[in-house]
């Protein structure tokens, strides 16, 4: 992209063309020219106008409104399915809780994007065909590959989500990059909007309270499913037509929390050793132990995402190199643990679905770590990272459907 914005720096209308196609790539490349370019007119506008924040919220056209509106409604009667017809909230819920919102997000990028007919059908017959085989899977609440399954599913939508937020191949790596990116401003706008529904729901009901009326049942089952099922809607919308909303919050987050993590994992591997808690003799430990490093290694990626091309701070760029030293430690000790459980109490569908999920999450922090310190050799730049990290989302994506799909007819539904 950096060539083709030198190539066409004196042509507006291809500039502007250039610039629709991958807003993200051409901020982050365009920043990385414009030292060389200052002082020339057409370089000079485009920095105003890539640096230029508003101090007013955008709502988008009258018609994204509606289309909001109409699919945090959507929303909402997905999650009211039980209650309207009758369907066991047991069985509803672990299965399709996915699809409460994911096809709802999938769609609206399809949308924006304006995939071809062929990427369309390709997502249709995916989510289709997950939200078929999860339902139909035998209702045995014994069954390890159901739970699996249930688990894995909204993972696999996710990974369609991504699919129609990257839309073109070309650039498709940086596209991946922003996917990730996006995610971690979803959080947090999402958790913003959450928290001010939390106040709204105390205050709303401790005022019908003080006049007589217990609304407690009523609201939760009528008001905050809908609110619940609306947030990550309201939040993509936001952060997509306000992107200065959270775009200068996320890599303050990235900075702060990477150094406390770090300091916490090595000082939680110190602890274990005094603790006499081990991973390879209870079960429950274990399962915590994975739970810690998918979040560890969700930091390091979001944090990843959040460096700039241009950031002069090795300092940040030493602690995820750090962190992720010190979590190929922590997942080495989890994939040990697990290789004895096998050895010692044989094959089991989750055994062998969180064997599969260590190797890949070590294969890829190797990856990144590698090209970390590449980085720091200065050998690369941080963009050998993120392509490290996006080249690699597509095999977690077929892991999705390997444990989705294939587990449950492996083991014959136990």
């Amino acid at each position: 992209m950096k060539d083709e914005i030198l190539a066409h720096l004196n042509d507006p209308g291809q500039l502007e063309k250039i610039y629709r196609t991958n807003k993200l790539a051409f901020k982050r490349e365009f920043r990385t020219l414009y030292p060389e370019l200052k002082g020339k007119g057409v370089a000079d506008f485009w920095n105003e106008r890539l640096s230029y924040e508003s101090d007013e919220i955008s709502w988008g056209t009258g018609t994204d409104l509606w289309l909001l509106v109409l699919a945090s409604l959507l929303a909402g009667l997905i999650a009211k399915v039980p209650d309207i017809f009758g369907i066991d909230q047991e069985y509803f819920y672990p299965r399709n809780i996915g699809f409460v919102v994911f096809p709802l997000l999938t769609a609206y990028f399809a949308w924006k994007n304006k995939l071809s007919t062929g990427k369309i059908a390709f997502i249709v017959v995916a989510t289709l065909a997950g939200l078929i085989f999860i339902n139909v899977l035998p209702d045995n609440k014994k069954s390890d590959t159901l739970v699996l399954s249930c688990i894995h599913l909204p993972l696999f939508l996710w990974s369609v989500l991504g699919f129609a937020f990257v839309g073109k191949v070309k650039n498709s790596e940086e596209n991946r990059l922003g996917f990730l990116k996006y995610n971690g401003d979803l959080v947090v706008m999402t958790t913003l909007i959450l928290i001010a529904g939390g106040i709204m729901t105390g205050i709303t009901i401790g005022l019908f309270s003080l006049i007589g009326f217990n609304i407690e049942e009523f609201y939760f089952e009528n008001i905050g499913i809908f609110g619940l099922a609306a947030a990550p809607l309201v939040g993509t919308y936001l952060t997509r037509t306000n992107p200065q909303l959270v775009g200068k919050v996320s890599p303050v987050i990235a900075r702060l929390f990477s150094p406390l993590v770090l300091v916490m994992l090595v000082s939680y591997l110190v602890a274990i050793a005094y603790s006499g808690k081990d991973p390879y003799n209870d079960r429950e430990f274990l399962m915590l132990f994975n739970a810690l490093l998918i979040g560890v290694m969700a930091i390091i990626f979001f944090s990843v995402a959040e460096v700039s091309k241009t950031s002069k701070n090795s300092l940040q760029i030493w602690v995820l190199f750090l962190l992720s030293a010190v979590t190929i430690v922590v997942n080495s000790v989890a994939l040990s643990a697990i290789l004895f459980r096998v050895s010692e109490w044989g094959l089991t569908p989750n055994r062998l679905a969180v064997l599969g999920g260590n190797v890949l999450f070590l294969i890829n922090l190797f990856l990144v770590t590698f090209q970390l310190f590449r980085v720091l050799s200065k050998k690369a730049d941080i963009t050998r990272v993120w392509k490290a990290i996006a080249s690699y989302l597509p095999v977690y994506f077929i892991w999705t459907i390997i444990v989705v799909f294939i587990f449950p007819l492996m083991f014959g539904f136990k």
